[in-house]
């Protein structure tokens, strides 16, 4: 089976999700991350898989539901700390980050038997998920990140490794208001949803 991994931080103020703020103070903008994690920890626990992993940057909190291993983010960029994740990995693994509480565990639900990679193309040129049927950390080293081509980057990468590369549905990643206005109109019902509606911002996109 699959190891699920999510790579998060610690949803502390001034930490996560700063480009929420403004309109969102510093502590809205960390309750909007933990309602974020909590909605994606939430689906990967539903999802059948080998292990359940969560690659932290900080320290488990409240939210952190019972079934997963925890695991402490390695120092560098982006794409060092995505490689190392891999790395503790023995068979076929699937990554996403704690910015999509939209996913579903019929989303994460992957079957390696057809293809080498699966890529979840993000809105903002980024990607959501990443998996791989054989973890190769080198796949992931120098390409950039936080950009408008990392996405494109790294598929390109995949492709250009000889992978059989299965796509998976463009979703928005929660990174400014419109988006986390947008995203709780995905997932009404979710903890995300309910946060915002309790933050004291009336933000419109």
């Amino acid at each position: 089976m699959t190891t699920l991994l999510v790579i998060a931080k610690e949803p502390v103020p001034g930490r996560v999700k700063t480009r929420l703020t403004p309109p969102f103070t510093p502590s809205e903008a960390a309750a909007l991350a933990e309602a974020a994690l909590a909605d994606t920890l939430r689906a990967v626990a539903a999802t059948p898989a080998a292990r359940h992993v969560l690659v932290l940057d900080g320290t488990p909190g409240p939210w952190l539901p019972p079934g997963f291993d925890v695991v402490r983010q390695c120092a560098g960029g982006l794409d060092e700390r995505l490689a190392a994740a891999f790395a503790g990995c023995d068979g076929p693994a699937l990554l996403i980050g704690m910015d999509t509480p939209q996913v579903t565990p019929k989303l994460l639900t992957v079957d390696f038997a057809d293809c080498d990679a699966y890529f979840g193309p993000a809105e903002d040129g980024g990607f959501w998920a990443l998996g791989l049927a054989e973890p190769d950390p080198a796949l992931l080293r120098g390409v950039p990140m936080s950009t408008p081509v990392t996405g494109a980057v790294q598929r390109e990468r995949l492709v250009r490794a000889g992978l059989r590369v299965r796509d998976l549905p463009r979703l928005r990643d929660v990174d400014t208001a419109a988006d986390a206005h947008a995203v709780a109109a995905l997932a009404p019902h979710g903890t995300f949803a309910a946060r915002l509606a309790r933050c004291r911002a009336v933000t419109r996109p």
